[in-house]
């Protein structure tokens, strides 16, 4: 089958290269507008299902990945900043705060549909920073498509005092640990002797 990556963000295209599969990439089209009463974690997961379905559903004999990712804050989502401003001011109110980082990934059988799921939570804890620290961090890292508007790969842990998480590939958009466990579970296991080139 082939592995298909429902997915536009070139850092899940990078994530997913780690595993040294062949893969393409189609970019699915889907309504991203949370439903009424939905909590964040249930709208993260909905999300990378749609994504990865939406795909399926137009590409046969595939086995296709789908995720999404959000910032929570005391309940409230929070996405992509988009503008500078915007950026800025998302990293003031996380100032001091903990903030939860939710990444939500699925995997899809286009041939039956059949859909397995997985909901990675990160919790950073900002430390305290001024206004002019956070103009200075966003300016540097640009980091206007990331949910919650830090690069975690990047400069954004100088303005964190910890973090918490299982899967430290999953606060950069797309949990590998349980990714490689969902695509065994599908038959596709990146360090099984057929995937790797005789020596």
């Amino acid at each position: 089958m082939k592995l298909i990556l429902a997915s536009s963000s070139r850092y899940r295209r990078e994530l997913l290269e780690r595993f040294g599969l062949p893969f393409e990439v189609a970019p699915p089209d889907v309504d991203e507008v949370a439903r009424p009463r939905e909590s964040a974690r249930d709208l993260v997961v909905r999300l990378a299902v749609a994504k990865a379905r939406a795909v399926a559903a137009r590409r046969p004999n595939a086995l296709v990945v789908g995720s999404d990712q959000l910032a929570s804050l005391e309940g409230h989502v929070l996405g992509k900043p988009a503008t500078e401003e915007r950026a800025v001011r998302q990293l003031m109110s996380f100032a001091g705060r903990r903030v939860e980082f939710l990444t939500g990934v699925a995997v899809v059988r286009s041939d039956t549909m059949r859909t397995r799921t997985h909901l990675d939570v990160t919790t950073a804890r900002f430390r305290r920073f001024t206004i002019a620290c956070a103009r200075r961090y966003v300016v540097r890292d640009r980091p206007f498509d990331c949910a919650g508007g830090i690069k975690f790969e990047s400069l954004g842990p100088l303005l964190l005092a910890a973090v918490e998480t299982q899967d430290p590939s999953a606060a950069i958009g797309l949990p590998l640990i349980k990714l490689g466990e969902l695509l065994r579970l599908e038959g596709v296991d990146p360090l099984a002797e057929s995937a790797w080139p005789s020596v």
